[in-house]
This record gives structure tokens, sequence and C-alpha cells, in this order.
């Protein structure tokens, strides 16, 4: 009898604990989004909205109509230009051999900039080998795999269960379409490479297979992933953040703060990989597009775009990870992953 009074009150103690920790976040809820910070309250909002399962967060505290204002003061501009060659001029005295890893701050997120001096050892990696798989490898691997230097990770993809086999979009490597589904998928855009090593950044919204690959063949693509712009109440996801130099207009902070992932070119031909933190990792919310974009330009991006991030955000460099999911349990490590751009050994 002593053992089960002992347990009763245990349990007891633990369910008021749980009842006063839902109470406090609720409140705590309650504060942000009715304080007198609407600052606090935006960045509430939009950051839950790009979350795979946290989504409901919003509604216990606001009705759709609110969300939905909150989302357009906190959106990107439409951007409809398109990338011109011209602007980048491979620099023939650059150090080929060059690449740097640079650590930058910010107020709400902590980032990796990988500078690749050379655009033509960017490359795509991939688990395909005739087929798809169910499961996808960790960034690592994908690295190891191809007998590469370095690597973040890649494009759209199905992120169920973190079995990460199958791509989403399109998937181009060395030139091979080795995968060309955008039905269904709302802003599809191409990110990746010509065979003139050039940054390309296509909008292949309501294209289907057969239109999707004639671009790729006109574009002369040799690598490249999809990912998506798509705004809404339940999703923001955006591409460009910078064309031809300028900058992609936004209102507010143009998106919520989570990890990221975006690429970038400069007019050197030099490639920027940028991998950011976020969801509490670090101690930190993550990124905004209007942050992606001040550190792509500060680093002389003349072309960059926003790819696949959240969860699957993370960059291995040098045999380890510089940057990894921000789950406990990848805390070393990255989910699982169909695809990613490489850097390849000298």
């Amino acid at each position: 009898m002593k053992v089960v009074k002992f347990l009763g009150k245990m349990f007891s103690f633990v369910g008021v604990f749980l009842l006063v920790m839902l109470v406090s976040v609720y409140a705590a809820g309650l504060v942000i989004c009715y304080g007198p910070s609407v600052h606090a309250r935006n960045l509430f909002v939009t950051t839950f909205l790009e979350t795979g399962q946290m989504k409901f967060m919003v509604g216990l505290f606001m009705n759709d109509k609110k969300v939905q204002e909150i989302v357009d003061s906190n959106s990107m501009a439409s951007f409809d230009e398109e990338v011109d060659n011209s602007l980048i001029n491979m620099n023939s005295e650059i150090d080929k051999n060059g690449i740097e890893l640079k650590e930058i701050s910010g107020s709400t997120y902590m980032a990796k900039l990988l500078i690749v001096n050379d655009p033509a050892r960017v490359k795509i990696a991939s688990i395909y080998d005739g087929s798809w798989k169910e499961y996808g490898v960790t960034l690592d691997k994908l690295v190891k795999d191809a007998d590469a230097f370095a690597g973040i990770n890649g494009g759209l993809y199905y992120s169920d269960s973190n079995k990460g086999g199958r791509p989403l979009g399109f998937v181009v490597k060395e030139g091979k379409i080795e995968y060309n589904n955008p039905g269904g998928l709302k802003g599809l855009h191409l990110i990746g490479f010509n065979e003139d090593n050039l940054l390309k950044i296509i909008d292949l919204s309501g294209k289907n297979a057969s239109e999707v690959e004639k671009v790729i063949k006109d574009e002369h693509i040799r690598d490249a992933i999809a990912f998506q712009e798509e705004a809404s109440d339940a999703n923001n996801h955006f591409v460009k953040l910078i064309i031809n130099g300028e900058p992609r207009e936004f209102n507010g902070s143009g998106s919520g703060a989570n990890p990221r992932t975006a690429i970038g070119q400069r007019s050197d031909g030099a490639v920027l990989l940028l991998v950011t933190d976020g969801r509490a990792r670090n101690s930190h919310l993550g990124a905004t597009a209007a942050d992606l974009i001040e550190i792509m330009q500060e680093y002389g991006a003349v072309n960059a775009a926003n790819i696949d991030g959240g969860s699957s955000s993370s960059m291995y460099y040098d045999d380890h990870y510089e940057m990894s999911s921000v789950t406990f349990y990848y805390a070393n490590s990255s989910w699982r992953l169909p695809t990613g751009f490489v850097v390849e050994k000298r």
C-alpha cells in the first residue's frame, strides 16, 4: 500500500507540474501575441508557421484573419528578374583551390559561410543509383560517398518520419535529369549551375515535366535542385534573394526566423554557401529573409537564393559538422537527405 500511495503522490505531482508548465507556456504566448511588442508578435507567428509540426500553435492565440494580416505584413515582394549571365566574370587570377570558412553572428542566429573560389567544384550529390530509396542518408555520408570535401543540404524532399529518400520537384546531376515530377507543387524554382559554372535561379512555376526538361536542356544545366516560392497563412517559402546585384524588396522581416540554407555567387564566380542555426539551437530563433539578404550583400553576392532549411539545414566541412540539425537526436549529424550541394576535392 505504501508503494501505491507513493506512486499516486508522484503521478499527482508530475500532473500538477505539467499543468503549471502548460499554463505558463500559454500565458507566455498570450504576452507575446498581445503584449506591447508588435515585432515579437509578428516573429512568433511567422516563425511557427514555417515549421513542419508546430503550425497549430499560432491558431491557439489568434484567428485566421489576423494571422493572414501578419503574414502579409512580413512577406517577400514579387521579384521577376532573371539572372544576367554577363554580370559574372570568372577571375582567371583567383586561387582555384581557395576555400574560406567564416562565422557570422546576428541578433537571432549564428551562421557559417563557406566561400568556394572555383564554382566548378560545387556539384549536386544524390543517393540516386538508378532508383530512389525510401531512406536518404546524412549529409556527411553524401559528402564522403561523392568523394567531396564539404557540403550543405540540398533541395525539396519528402521529409515524413525523417525518411528523406525521395526528392520533390526535380534533380539534375552532371547534366542528367535524375528526377522530374513538378506536378502539384506551387512556385517551383530551379537553383543550380549551368555548364559555364554560373549560378542559375529560374522560375518554373506551373510548368509540367516536359517543359521543365526543355528548360534544363536549353539552359545547359549541369547540377540543380528545386525549392518553392509559396506564401500563405500556413507556409512562407521564398527563393530569390538577390538577382543581378539587386536585393529583393520585402515587408517587415520578409519571413519568420528559422534555420536557413542559402547559396549565392559573386561577380568573380566564387560561390557562397550559407547555413544558419535556429529553433533554440544555441539559444537562437534563426535567420529571417532580411538577414539572408544582408549577409549575401555583405559578402558580395550578385545572385543568391534561399533553399530548403529548417531541420534540414546543415553544413559538413573537412570531416566534421560545422552546422547540424536542430533536433536533439541529430545534434551532431543531419536529417536524412536525398540530395546536397557538395564541394569536390582538389
